[in-house]
């Protein structure tokens, strides 16, 4: 199977890599928070309200949910989590992004010069069709592949 998909994106990039998907929103400092203050080197989601991401690896992963959720501090847990090695490589939003994600990649590319390719309103489609572990394609004009 071999589908596409044209979101808006909002950090640009060329990426290939593997997803994890959730139909749930993405608790950032719920997901985050355990791996951060232990300092480990991978970040692996806390988040127990989270059944489709909870004990997954999410450094280096292309993050596939509708929007984040959760308090304000979720704009500087991404910030944090690029500087210390722990960030996803792309979020992937279905809606539009929320302004706490915004900040969070935006922060991570202008302070600490990591790119973490974002791109949103990929539509509700996309996210039924996505699965955990596929391989997809994200190139810089906003456009996803789907491979298998």
């Amino acid at each position: 199977m071999k589908k596409e998909f044209k979101g808006r994106p909002v950090i640009k990039g060329n990426l290939t890599g593997t997803c994890l998907v959730s139909k749930a929103g993405l608790n950032l400092l719920a997901s985050f928070q355990k791996s951060l203050l232990k300092k480990e080197k991978k970040a692996i989601c806390s988040d127990q309200d989270n059944k489709d991401l909870y004990k997954k690896e999410l450094t280096g992963k292309i993050i596939c949910v509708p929007q984040t959720i959760g308090s304000t501090t979720g704009g500087l847990v991404i910030q944090t989590a690029a500087k210390a090695g722990l960030a996803p490589a792309a979020f992937l939003f279905s809606e539009h992004i929320d302004s706490l994600a915004a900040a969070g990649v935006v922060l991570s590319n202008v302070w600490t010069n990591i790119k973490i390719i974002t791109l949103d309103n990929l539509g509700n489609e996309f996210l039924n069709t996505v699965k955990e572990g596929m391989t997809l394609e994200i190139r810089e004009d906003g456009t996803i592949l789907i491979k298998e």
